[in-house]
């Protein structure tokens, strides 16, 4: 009986998952000019051609890292909505103050944009890089929507309340403050941006009474 030939050899998670976290050991202390591909394959025990084969460039292998540490922040509704958003936008804050910090020497508090201006930069040199990103983000934001919506539908937001339009003023103001303005970004700052964000949104006495 014939069978059809297998092509290549089959993708190893193991293989993947070792490869990604070499890289992001290395990125943290390379910092992203110093990041080579050969070094994270002596490390990570593989040929330079398995790291290839996944991802193209080290810009490709870059932002599988930054999926990697972004898809570990938890984000769930717990019935406190301002409590929620604080938690999770004080868990980005603390990521992107990583990624500031890749191969940098940095004053606490500052916010250079570091590996983050890199990612974006990455993005637009590689139109395949810039999909991901975008997928990477889609698929974050689509959980902090749906928290959003379970807040909307308790009655912690106005019934006209649109969560894309709450969350667009929560991100977009950290991503300005980190590659425009440059000002710290700190959990006081959090604090007030989640609060100016609920205010707007927040039910009237008379919504919350008739619920």
């Amino acid at each position: 009986m014939e069978t059809t030939p297998r092509r290549g050899r089959p993708r190893s998670r193991d293989a993947d998952a070792r490869i990604v976290d070499t890289a992001l050991e290395l990125l943290l202390d390379r910092g992203y000019d110093r990041f080579a591909v050969e070094e994270v394959a002596t490390k990570a025990g593989v040929a330079k051609t398995t790291i290839y084969r996944r991802w193209p460039t080290k810009d490709h292998l870059i932002v599988a890292v930054v999926a990697r540490v972004m898809d570990q922040v938890p984000v769930s509704y717990s019935g406190d909505v301002r409590a929620d958003l604080t938690r999770y936008l004080g868990e980005i804050v603390g990521g992107l103050d990583r990624m500031r910090q890749v191969g940098r020497t940095a004053t606490a508090g500052e916010a250079s944009a570091g590996l983050v201006a890199e990612i974006a930069a990455a993005a637009a040199r590689h139109a395949d890089v810039g999909a991901t990103v975008q997928e990477m983000f889609a698929r974050r934001n689509a959980l902090v929507l749906t928290l959003l919506q379970a807040a909307k539908e308790a009655g912690e937001l106005r019934p006209d309340a649109e969560p894309e339009v709450v969350f667009d003023q929560l991100a977009g103001a950290l991503y300005y403050r980190l590659l425009v303005t440059g000002q710290p970004i700190d959990t006081t700052y959090v604090h007030r941006l989640v609060t100016s964000a609920l205010t707007g949104a927040a039910p009237s006495t008379g919504e919350q009474e008739k619920r």
